[in-house]
């Protein structure tokens, strides 16, 4: 499985980004996706979670209310619509895909957030 990350760039504070990621099989046969991001000198952390089998996503604190997970079935991609960003929301972001008990990891796509 191989997920194709996309859409990542410099914006200023307050400003908007999509990331984009299309895996290379249908994203129904996953269980869960997720995006993740890790700062410089930081661990990588959650900052997007969608079940598939419920169509839930859920978000840690200090995304939620700004980020928002959605999916295009026809185009068998599934976003990250970040709004209200911020200089801390500078990382590199990675979309993550789990599947029968493996997780799989697209290549990470650059945020630099200015203020």
């Amino acid at each position: 499985v191989q997920l194709q990350a996309s859409g990542g760039g410099w914006v200023q504070a307050g400003g908007s980004l999509r990331l984009s990621c299309a895996p290379s099989e249908s994203f129904f046969s996953f269980n869960v996706m997720g995006w993740y991001r890790q700062a410089p000198g930081k661990q990588r952390e959650l900052v997007a979670v969608f079940d598939l089998n419920e169509g839930r996503a859920d978000y840690p604190d200090s995304v939620k209310g700004r980020f928002a997970f959605s999916t295009d079935g026809a185009k068998n991609t599934v976003y990250l619509k970040m709004n209200s960003l911020k200089p801390d929301d500078t990382a590199v972001y990675y979309c993550n895909a789990q599947q029968r008990g493996k997780s799989y990891w697209g290549q990470g796509t650059q945020v630099t957030v200015s203020s």
